[in-house]
């Protein structure tokens, strides 16, 4: 059986005993000169730090991770969404007419808004997403869990990371959009309010979906079927008014309705649902998701084995 020294273990240097000698708690080895001489250079060990209630610094630095892994590729992260929604303005604006009125502003002033929102959203949800599912591919998701980490510090980690992500597309998307529209501003209140929660619904999806997914397979499956389809069916390019009444009513159940219409409501001050509804809606499924999202990481649901 291999025992150590207690003097060793005063200077946190351990190494096993070879022959029996005085001092040792079972079979006393000869220690090996070198470790005895780091013992010597190391002298006493430091008190453990104490953490209390929240890890701030562990937390602060799991946010930093996430954010400096898509500003080391910012131009997949944040150039290229630029780029992808002005190619969709253009499109619309060439097919549909800059014209074409739509609640007393121009087509553009209407689609402007909606589509600023849908790169936020899905950005937001591809950095949680994507961080989590190659950090369980690779093998990595060890060096995230091992760390005194909580459940909450773990979720407000992720989901900051991506909320950083998604506004910060949102504001290089309205710059860019504001040299071929003009953008009004009704109130910088419903403007603020929608895009974080809206950063944080999606944020907070992805880090569900990210939980959940096995490989890249299921990642895809829940962004073509779930992420993709709640964006496009959500009045990101239309008035829901012109629907038919079912349609309209599956709209009004669609909580990505409201982040976008309370979004555009911030920008020509015409909304299509209640606004104080819409803040509700948001602020509940922003509160439940997070549930969610302690819950799976608490348990280490498909996180630890």
């Amino acid at each position: 059986m291999l025992a150590f020294p207690r003097e060793a273990q005063k200077h946190g240097v351990f190494f096993p005993c070879r022959e029996p000698r005085k001092g040792c708690s079972d079979v006393t080895p000869t220690p090996d000169p070198g470790l005895v001489g780091v013992a010597e250079a190391i002298g006493p060990s430091l008190p453990p730090r104490r953490l209390g209630v929240i890890n701030a610094r562990g937390l602060w630095e799991l946010y930093l991770k996430e954010v400096r892994r898509f500003l080391k590729v910012y131009l997949q992260t944040l150039v290229a969404p630029l780029v992808t929604t002005l190619i969709f303005l253009a499109i619309f604006a060439l097919s549909m007419g800059t014209d074409l009125p739509r609640h007393s502003v121009g087509f553009m002033e209407f689609l402007a808004p909606g589509l600023i929102m849908m790169a936020m959203v899905q950005n937001a949800f591809a950095n949680t997403s994507s961080s989590l599912i190659i950090a369980k591919v690779q093998g990595s998701i060890v060096d995230v869990l091992m760390p005194p980490l909580s459940a909450t510090e773990l979720t407000l980690g992720y989901t900051l990371g991506g909320v950083t992500r998604g506004l910060l597309v949102g504001v290089a998307v309205a710059v860019g959009m504001a040299f071929f529209v003009t953008l009004h501003v009704h109130s910088w209140f419903y403007i603020l309010y929608h895009a974080v929660g809206a950063s944080l619904m999606l944020s907070l999806l992805g880090v569900l979906a990210g939980v959940w997914a096995d490989k890249f397979d299921h990642m895809a499956s829940v962004t073509n079927f779930i992420i993709t389809p709640l964006s496009f069916l959500s009045g990101t390019f239309y008035t829901i008014d012109a629907l038919p009444e079912g349609a309209r009513l599956a709209a009004h159940l669609n909580p990505f309705f409201y982040m976008i219409d309370g979004f555009r409501y911030g920008f020509i001050g015409h909304e299509q649902a209640t606004p104080l509804l819409g803040l509700l809606v948001v602020g509940a499924t922003d509160a439940l998701l997070g549930l969610g999202c302690w819950l799976m990481i608490r348990r280490g649901y498909k996180l630890k084995a």
